[in-house]
This record gives structure tokens, C-alpha cells and sequence, in this order.
């Protein structure tokens, strides 16, 4: 795809209803010639959008107006380009764990939970979170939790009346993130758009909770980890292996490696992904053009839901 549609395209179909900023910024670098000329010196996977942005705001391009932060972006590209080369776009949004607790609720525990692709892996911390669903309040049994979850749900989505009995987190990612490191977190807020505010206060409350409590996340591939890490769990709990947002970025053989990989373990699959992301879904989906921005909430290869991208809502299709 060419540079300038890839700005274009995010500026329209990502971020006009989620960040203004992030809007505007796109929609002007996609008819910069200078700033595409940067940008195409980068390898085509650190490209990206996200992390183009993402990088720019943690070297200090921030948000003024675009003559200013152009000229902030050619002053300062040694280290933004420096920055998207050793970064990944890896946000870890705890408030996923809202579209993925009434699926984990219903399997019998206790649970181990085993993340592919988990960054810093506050999705681990399900037990930990308070959520809110259209009024209904669950909390864990110590007490309100400091990070709390708002989802809006439609159809008969099974909430439940207490949270899952955690005994075991585990994960892997290319590049594990540290919740308890200071570069890490920062990182982490950077991939927050601005203005979203709430987002950034559940990210550092979410980070401190699995800062206090770390779980065990290896560096590799997923593919090449998932098999050790459910044998690792321990015998007498029930193993989960789940991902959100993170297939997409497998090519379609390797998505198909971990489908036939994951479905010959002994453990339940839990999947967010985009709509097209996973191919065997794709023909029992009922048919929503608008769904394309949300992902797909599956059981063992058996689709449920959809989910907003951070958890703020649950359509629910699948049996009660």
C-alpha cells in the first residue's frame, strides 16, 4: 500500500472517532512529501501509523500545530526512527479483559492463563479487575479494584456473579514489556492516543497491579512457545491460552500454524481478532459491514461475540 493511503486510511477508518489529534496528524503527513520521504526510509513493517505517532510523542513531538511538529519530527528523527526500530505497536489494554471474562468465567477452575502476544501482560490480571456491565458491579473479594472496567453489552451475554480463581499467568511475546519499568510504561502511555485520558489512568493502575504480582512472560515466537508454556501449567487447573488484536500481524500460514497448534493441546483457545483475521470464523459471522473496527470474541474456535477493540463493549450472538 502506498505511504500516504496507509495515513490516509488511519486518519478516516482508525482515528476520526477516537483521537481528533491523531485524526489531523495523519491527514496531514499523508500530504507532506518531506515527512512521507522519512517516514519511507524506515522498514515497511515500522511504518506504521501507531507507531510513527507513538514514537514521534516520546521524542518530544507533541501536540502542536503541524508546521511546528514537522519541523519537530526532522529535527529530532534520529531518535524517533531509533525509537520505531527498537519499539513495537504492543497496546496492552486491560480493559480487553472485560470482553474476556464472561468467557473465562464459565470454564471450570481454576485457571491457568497463558497470553500469546501479551506485552506487558495486564490481560493476566482478570481476577484483579473490577468490572461494570450496564450496572451490574463485580469486584474481587478483597474489595473494589483501582482499575475498573465499563462494558455496554447487547444480547444474552452471560455475566457473571464472581470473578475466576486465577492460579497461574504465563505469556509470550517477541519483545516482553516490564509493567515495573519506568522506559516500559512509558511506552506503554505513549500508545495511548491523546485524549483518551481514561485509557492512560487504566494503563498505569493496571501496570501497578501486575508490577506487584509478575507474571512469567518468555521472549520468542508464539508459535514456536505455546506448546511449552501449556505443558508448564499446572496439572490440576484448567489451561487457557488466549490473544486479542494480535493475529493480524501473522501471516496467514503462521495463523493457521497456531490455529492446528492450539486446537492439538490440552487447553481452551480464547481468541479476539479482527474480523477476517481468522479464516474458520469467518462464514458463521452474522453479516454487519459496520463490525469491520471491532474483533471477534471466540470459545475454541467457536465465535461468541463481538467486542470493541478495548473492551468498552460486548455484542453478544453466541448461546446464552
Amino acid at each position: 500500500m502506498e505511504l500516504a493511503q496507509r495515513f490516509r486510511d488511519f486518519a478516516l477508518r482508525e482515528a476520526r472517532d477516537n483521537s481528533p489529534l491523531y485524526h489531523r496528524r495523519a491527514l496531514d503527513i499523508s500530504t507532506d512529501p518531506a515527512t512521507l520521504a522519512l517516514i519511507a526510509g524506515l522498514p515497511t513493517d515500522k511504518q506504521q501509523p501507531n507507531l510513527i505517532l507513538a514514537a514521534a510523542r516520546v521524542n518530544g513531538a507533541i501536540a502542536v500545530p503541524y508546521s511546528e511538529f514537522r519541523e519537530q519530527l526532522r529535527e529530532n528523527w534520529p531518535a524517533i526512527s531509533a525509537t520505531a526500530l527498537t519499539r513495537r505497536t504492543q497496546t496492552n489494554e486491560a480493559g480487553r479483559a472485560a470482553t474476556l471474562l464472561p468467557v473465562l468465567a464459565r470454564l471450570p477452575g481454576p485457571l491457568s492463563l497463558i497470553e500469546v502476544g501479551a506485552s506487558a501482560g495486564l490481560c493476566l490480571y482478570p481476577d484483579r479487575f473490577s468490572y461494570r456491565y450496564d450496572g451490574a458491579a463485580l469486584d474481587p473479594s478483597d474489595g473494589p479494584s483501582p482499575v475498573v472496567l465499563t462494558c455496554e453489552t447487547t444480547g444474552p451475554v452471560p455475566i457473571p456473579d464472581r470473578l475466576p480463581r486465577v492460579v497461574h499467568r504465563a505469556g509470550v511475546d517477541l519483545n516482553p514489556l516490564d509493567a515495573g519499568d519506568e522506559d516500559d510504561q512509558q511506552w506503554l502511555s505513549a500508545l495511548v492516543w491523546p485524549g483518551q485520558d481514561e485509557r492512560l489512568t487504566r494503563l498505569r493502575a493496571a501496570c501497578a497491579i501486575a508490577a506487584a504480582d509478575p507474571a512469567t512472560i518468555a521472549t520468542g515466537d508464539l508459535n514456536e512457545q505455546v506448546t511449552e508454556l501449556v505443558h508448564e501449567a499446572p496439572r490440576d487447573s484448567t489451561v487457557v491460552v488466549f490473544h486479542s488484536a494480535v493475529l493480524t500481524y501473522l501471516s496467514p500460514r503462521a495463523r493457521a500454524d497456531f490455529r492446528a497448534t492450539v486446537q492439538d493441546l490440552p487447553c481452551h483457545w480464547v481468541s479476539q481478532e479482527g474480523t477476517g483475521v481468522i479464516a474458520s470464523l469467518v462464514d458463521r459471522l452474522p453479516t454487519r459491514e459496520s463490525e469491520a473496527a471491532r474483533l471477534v470474541l471466540a470459545l475454541d474456535d467457536e465465535p461468541l461475540a463481538y467486542a470493541g477493540p478495548h473492551g468498552q463493549s460486548l455484542d453478544w450472538f453466541g448461546p446464552a
